[in-house]
């Protein structure tokens, strides 16, 4: 039976954090940047993301799945997220893309995530790889870790 891999987007395939703190930098009045129309739609990659990915979805014994909670702050970035998917991994990835706020009601293996807890991560049925945590830092110790353990 092949292993399900819930990925996340934000801060984990593309870079939240750093687009949100310059957004704000340039336009200080606008206390929520993510509630932007094309914010989420232009999110650079977070480095090895996309390389990752495919790696990932390339081996067999694994289902990967994207799985992402919405910003309430914009209605639009269920859509956003989705077109970033489709550029950046391909229509096949649209089919695999999950939208939930409560990421504990998505069965998988896996979930690679850079919260432990917040948006359901703490209910998750499988195991939580903290991404950005000093385990795994990044991309290429994640693809050791599976590289290692299958």
């Amino acid at each position: 039976m092949r292993k399900r891999i819930c990925i996340d987007m934000d801060d984990v395939l593309c870079d939240y954090t750093n687009t949100h703190t310059s957004y704000l930098k340039e336009n200080p009045k606008q206390e929520y940047p993510q509630s932007v129309a094309g914010f989420f739609k232009n999110l650079p990659e977070i480095e090895g993301a996309i390389s990752a990915v495919n790696n990932l979805n390339s081996i067999e014994k694994f289902q990967v799945y994207i799985l992402t909670a919405p910003s309430e702050k914009n209605p639009l970035c269920y859509t956003e997220k989705r077109i970033w998917v489709q550029n950046h991994l391909g229509f096949d990835f649209v089919k695999r893309l999950i939208i939930s706020s409560d990421k504990g009601l998505i069965k998988g293996d896996y979930l690679i995530d850079d919260y432990i807890e917040g948006k359901g991560q703490e209910n998750f049925e499988g195991i939580l790889l903290q991404f950005g945590s000093k385990e795994f830092p990044d991309w290429k110790t994640i693809l050791n870790y599976f590289n290692t353990k299958y």
